[in-house]
């Protein structure tokens, strides 16, 4: 007589997180079969008077720009060797090369014909700002994931490869913030041609410089987002030791940033646009002061930034205000020009929220199953456990 118990069965309860996601990859499914089914003006508010909109606003801008901490970081580390900053390279790098395939991927989305993205290998075009920015991308993007590939190798015991990668680090590093460097600012220069159609409050000679401090500026600010929301989502410690620091980098160079900003402003006579309370005013108070203003004063008090509530509220708006001024320099600053208010379609944002999620999930797992982060205890909301 078989006197076995069976096991009960475990069912699956998604968790918050969980949901979301499957929510939004159902349509993220249907909109992306449309788009290539049936073209771009299937499923976007795009025109030919209005031709890039939020996905190269949002998804390639900013996707690029927020992943500037890797090469910040790694920087740091392995060419000033500041080692004490090595705990949150992994990580930082993770969501870097996490960061460009998002915004490889939505170049897929947006490209009229995105089977031709091979292309700038091929056909030469050195003349063009474009052409340079899809080679530094490129190349970024395989360094990232060469650094990143010890992580990966580790995990399946292969030491020899990771000693050789290790030997060649330096070179490494420096050839990525060499890329960084010209593609981060080269995004910027691609709006260096239109002169008469960017509005004043954004267009400056000076765009290529301003895009690249503010990718430092924001970088860093995600790299102290990324370190609260694994320990919210993982149970780490938050390295307020490291994090610190890279707060007063933050504030240093969103105020040089900024002092830039209003500068070429006050050279192009735009402060009317300010002060008479316009559309592209308005926006622009709205990016200046979140990404400018409030992190730069909240966080230059040592209270304040040693505070981790205080510390992470300044790092989400220099993030926030990010966003909004490469939105308003692809969107609000070229409206008027057009002569058409933009707004992305419901399916432009399915796009952009979906990429995000499955950025998030790619984070997760490799934290799940890769070593990212070094052994600490798990903390709880009273502190690590055991306290």
């Amino acid at each position: 007589m078989n006197t076995s118990v069976a096991q009960p069965v475990k069912r699956f309860h998604p968790g918050f997180w969980t949901t979301v996601f499957g929510l939004v990859f159902i349509p993220f499914c249907i909109v992306t079969v449309l788009r290539f089914y049936k073209g771009l003006g299937a499923v976007t508010h795009l025109s030919d008077k209005f031709p890039w909109g939020l996905w190269i606003g949002f998804d390639l801008l900013c996707g690029v720009g927020l992943a500037a901490g890797a090469f910040t970081l790694t920087a740091v580390v392995h060419l000033f060797n500041l080692k004490k900053f090595e705990p949150i390279v992994r990580p930082t790098i993770l969501t870097g090369f996490l960061g460009y395939i998002f915004v490889i991927t939505a170049l897929m989305f947006d490209l009229g014909q995105p089977w031709r993205i091979w292309h700038a290998i091929v056909y030469w075009n050195p003349h063009s700002v474009m052409f340079e920015v899809a080679w530094c991308v490129m190349l970024y993007t395989t360094i990232l994931a060469v650094e990143f590939a010890p992580v990966v190798l580790e995990r399946f015991g292969f030491q020899t490869p990771v000693r050789i990668i290790h030997a060649l680090i330096t070179p490494l590093v420096i050839v990525g913030v060499l890329l960084s460097t010209l593609h981060q600012s080269s995004l910027g220069s691609l709006y260096l041609i239109v002169p008469s159609k960017l509005h004043p409050l954004w267009y400056s000679q000076l765009l290529p410089l301003f895009f690249f401090i503010s990718a430092i500026g924001a970088g860093i600010g995600m790299v102290i987002l990324e370190s609260y929301l694994s320990k919210r989502a993982f149970g780490r410690q938050l390295e307020m030791d490291l994090l610190e620091p890279l707060a007063r980098a933050m504030v240093v160079a969103l105020g040089i940033y900024g002092l830039l900003r209003l500068q070429a402003i006050g050279r192009n006579h735009a402060f009317s646009a300010i002060t008479d309370f316009t559309y592209e005013g308005r926006m622009f108070l709205v990016e200046f002061v979140l990404g400018v203003l409030l992190p730069v004063v909240m966080l230059s008090f040592r209270r304040l930034r040693t505070n981790p509530r205080w510390l992470v509220t300044g790092s989400f708006l220099a993030v926030l205000g990010f966003v909004v001024n490469r939105l308003n320099v692809s969107i609000t600053g070229m409206e008027g020009a057009a002569g058409v208010r933009y707004v992305p379609s419901l399916a432009e944002i399915i796009i952009s929220v979906g990429l995000v999620g499955f950025g998030m999930v790619a984070f997760a797992l490799a934290v799940r199953y890769l070593k990212i982060f070094p052994e600490h205890p798990a903390v709880t909301e009273g502190g690590p456990e055991g306290s």
